[in-house]
């Protein structure tokens, strides 16, 4: 992906902003109001700064490494307290989404930061990570800011299968998980109900699952598996029915859903589904996802 250019799967900025204008607004000015929460630089009084974003597709900010790996690089724009973290799906990475310039626009008005983070598994990464892998970045990327910028707190943003990793996160209960105040899971789809659209998954399954059973998980698939090189773990994860990845399927039981998702209710959580036009079917599974949990007050 070229980072000069927003991906093409992005939702719409007013699913975001409509909920910016009730429940993340009352997070982000309940904390924004607290002393102390701007961090002001030795040159913060030569009225330079004009907001984070100068124009489309391009902000103002800084780039730090958060971790020891080279992929372990993120970009923050403002310099505040707080900060809300995007984490963006497969094959995402900087400027993953056409939202993020009004949100970095809206936040920086509330003194908080929007951070965009790198992974092992951004970009084409993905097929050789895990959320395992994502939590521990996750948890070093929120590490850098409690030591290393006194942070206040953060709010995390999934996006696509950025969503799993927030849900998988939670459940760590890793060192800097508690502080985290909110998240906002937006458009959450199944990614094993896409690959069942595919003539090749089910073949595919069953060889990610005898690599599996062999103690091959990690070893790389034939490359007809994934247009990125990817194990048979990730394969099996992300296709599978109930593999790790397997969090947002229409077809799962209530109680598979109390074991995935049941430990959110202890973190302020919000919904945002996709958009139609782009993501039909797995909207629908969204929704109903969606309307089963609050029935059954997961």
């Amino acid at each position: 992906m070229n980072p000069s250019l927003s991906s093409s799967s992005s939702s719409p900025p007013s699913s975001t902003s409509a909920s910016a204008g009730s429940w993340f607004s009352g997070v982000v000015r309940g904390r924004s109001d607290r002393a102390g929460s701007v961090k002001m630089g030795s040159d913060s009084g030569s009225g330079d700064f004009s907001g984070p974003v100068v124009r489309k597709n391009q902000f103002r900010g800084a780039l730090f490494k958060y971790g020891p790996k080279p992929i372990q690089v993120a970009f923050k724009t403002g310099d505040y307290r707080q900060q809300v973290i995007f984490i963006g799906g497969l094959t995402d990475g900087f400027l993953a989404t056409e939202y993020l310039e009004p949100l970095a626009i809206a936040l920086d008005k509330e003194k908080w930061s929007l951070v965009q983070l790198l992974m092992s598994s951004s970009y084409n990464g993905y097929g050789t990570s895990s959320l395992k892998q994502d939590a521990m970045e996750l948890d070093q990327l929120i590490s850098y800011f409690i030591n290393k910028e006194d942070s206040e707190g953060v709010v995390l943003i999934g996006h696509s299968t950025g969503c799993q990793d927030i849900v998988h996160y939670i459940r760590t209960n890793a060192a800097c998980s508690r502080a985290v105040r909110a998240a906002i899971l937006q458009a959450p789809v199944s990614d094993r109900e896409y690959r069942a659209t595919l003539p090749e998954t089910a073949a595919m399954i069953d060889l990610a699952s005898t690599m599996i059973n062999e103690g091959r998980g990690s070893q790389l698939m034939p490359s007809e598996a994934d247009l990125a090189p990817i194990t048979a773990y990730r394969y099996h994860s992300l296709c599978a029915y109930n593999g790790d990845d397997d969090m947002f399927s229409s077809d799962l039981t209530d109680d598979q859903l109390r074991l995935k998702l049941g430990h959110m209710t202890n973190t302020p959580c919000q919904v945002e589904l996709p958009n139609f036009k782009r993501h039909m079917s797995n909207c629908l599974f969204a929704i109903s996802l969606k309307f089963r949990t609050l029935k059954r007050g997961i």
